[in-house]
């Protein structure tokens, strides 16, 4: 996969001026409680240039008279805000863009709701297969997921999978099973049409099957789409063979050579899967690598039962497996990387780096650079052992924001203590764990500025984080998970993926905006990919 060709190979000289510009030397340490206000630089760069994809210059706009001469385009900001371009740490392209092609059932306030939005969908479509995504039980009256002949009322005779929000678990219509009969004497799966599990994971490969090659470009396309418009220049796509097709990063390449599009840094989450990886041009053969499954679905692994149900939840990889993939990959060159929520998961997985660190020694563990996805469960000693071996923790601070609380799903899963620990932001950042931040979409949307104001507006106070941290993590945190150091900043030499916005109540200096629950979000109104337009909001800025 070649992540980092640009489009064209013409030399260009791109300048922007007129705006605030967040360079390096506007950083400052936000406070210590995770202020949602953002952090005042001492830099008051106004404008930058751009040539042959990498920041050239930065200053003021007097200063930049002296780029205008051979600009091919010169950029009027109007006083807007330029950054670095975030950076998604955790997305599955494919079958984000499936999703928002489907039926969205995230709305649904009742089973019932769900339902009647399910038949009313059957009737408009002509689609042979009827998908949707997004519904949550744990926010219905009723408190349990459809059942297969109420899917097959609300829709006819037609193949359906409906899949949870977490995309853990699914329902699927009897249709679906007669064209699938395999799933039935899979583990996971119950008469009523509730597959997880093995059989979810199946079910999802015979999903892939029956959706267009065609249909599957057009998926991945729309995402990388709308991660540009959001501001996104970089993703990382965490395929495995239970979650997307591997041709999906051959398409990925060939759509990023005939336009401009965010990079795509590739993962593939197979146990034993080095040689692959490599084919598929990957960094790391890992990423989605499931150690366990999710609370939403009781299959994340946990050292003692979920507070709503008997179950300890599915522990999908033990320490001795783990130990054995971070060897692999370690020699190899190539990260390893581990999907893991459950305490209990995260106890053997970290136990496992640390049986790899005994044999092979820390200091070539730390320079592999290792990750860690979600991370929703961890104590402070896996904490110490994650920070000495320099893994990542690549997380989703919208998981917090949509499912923290005293009333939410994690409470309801786990009950109260447990939950006010999810997620622990700021003990991994001043324990110095790497962080990382994505959106897990289709999980959680394309939404960077929402998830660093979910970071530092934790439902538990002491893991609240700064938001200049925050925004560090979703912008220069995404590069250096990739084993990448050069980008994530505005200065000389670096790749120039900046963002423009619109920021409600502009107050003209360079800093991060105020993200008071009460204030709108920025709005992107252009994404620059290595200097290259991957988004331009129509009229928004003048050349």
């Amino acid at each position: 996969m070649k992540h980092n060709d640009p489009v064209t190979s013409s030399s260009t000289r791109t300048l922007l001026r007129g705006g605030h510009v967040y360079t390096p030397n506007g950083f400052l340490n936000g406070s210590l409680n995770g202020s949602l206000n953002g952090s005042l630089g001492d830099g008051h760069a106004t404008a930058m240039c751009i040539e042959d994809g990498l920041v050239v210059w930065t200053g003021d706009d007097d200063a930049s008279a002296h780029f205008a001469d051979n600009a091919e385009r010169t950029i009027e900001l109007g006083g807007r805000l330029v950054t670095p371009a975030f950076v998604d740490s955790h997305a599955h392209l494919g079958q984000t863009g499936v999703a928002m092609a489907s039926l969205d059932l995230a709305a649904a306030g009742s089973l019932r709701d769900a339902l009647d939005i399910l038949a009313d969908y059957a009737r408009r479509s002509t689609a042979t297969m009827v998908l949707g995504f997004g519904w949550d039980e744990t926010q219905w009256p009723e408190q349990r997921c459809p059942t297969r002949a109420e899917v097959d009322r609300a829709i006819g005779q037609r193949p359906a999978y409906l899949a949870r929000v977490d995309m853990h678990s699914a329902v699927v219509s009897s249709a679906f099973l007669d064209a699938f009969p395999q799933l039935a004497g899979l583990d996971g799966y119950d008469a009523g049409g509730h597959v997880a599990r093995e059989a979810h994971h199946r079910g999802r490969e015979a999903v892939h099957q029956m959706v267009p090659a065609s249909a599957r470009e057009d998926a991945i396309r729309s995402a990388l789409h709308r991660a540009a418009g959001q501001g996104i220049a970089m993703v990382h796509e965490l395929g495995a063979p239970h979650i997307s097709p591997a041709g999906d990063f051959a398409i990925i390449d060939t759509m990023r050579a005939q336009e401009p599009l965010p990079e795509v840094v590739g993962y593939w989450g197979q146990l034993d899967g080095i040689d692959h990886a490599r084919e598929l041009g990957c960094v790391g053969a890992g990423g989605d690598l499931c150690a366990d499954g999710a609370i939403g679905s009781r299959t994340a692994a946990m050292h003692a039962p979920y507070a709503d149900d008997a179950t300890s939840g599915n522990l999908y990889l033990g320490a001795e497996q783990v130990t054995r993939h971070v060897l692999a990959c370690t020699e190899a060159g190539l990260q390893a990387g581990f999907h893991v929520i459950g305490d209990r998961a995260v106890t053997e997985v970290v136990a496992g780096f640390g049986q790899a660190a005994a044999i092979l020694g820390a200091p070539a563990i730390v320079r592999a650079r290792h990750r860690i996805e979600h991370l929703e469960m961890i104590g402070p000693e896996d904490i110490t052992t994650l920070a000495e071996l320099g893994v990542t923790a690549s997380m989703q601070p919208m998981f917090d924001d949509l499912w923290g609380g005293e009333e939410s799903l994690y409470a309801q899963r786990l009950g109260a203590d447990r939950a006010a620990a999810m997620n622990a932001f700021g003990s991994l950042n001043r324990a110095g764990v790497a962080l990382a931040f994505g959106s897990d979409t289709p999980v959680t949307p394309f939404a960077p500025w929402s998830a660093v104001r979910a970071a530092a507006a934790h439902r538990t106070e002491s893991e609240r984080i700064a938001v200049c941290d925050a925004f560090n993590a979703h912008t220069r945190g995404g590069w250096r998970a990739a084993r990448r150091d050069e980008g994530g900043l505005i200065a000389p030499g670096a790749p120039a993926s900046v963002a423009v916005w619109d920021v409600p109540g502009n107050l003209g200096v360079p800093r991060l905006p105020d993200l008071h629950p009460d204030h709108d979000l920025p709005t992107c109104v252009m994404t620059l990919v290595n200097g290259h337009v991957a988004f331009e909001e129509s009229g928004a800025l003048s050349s």
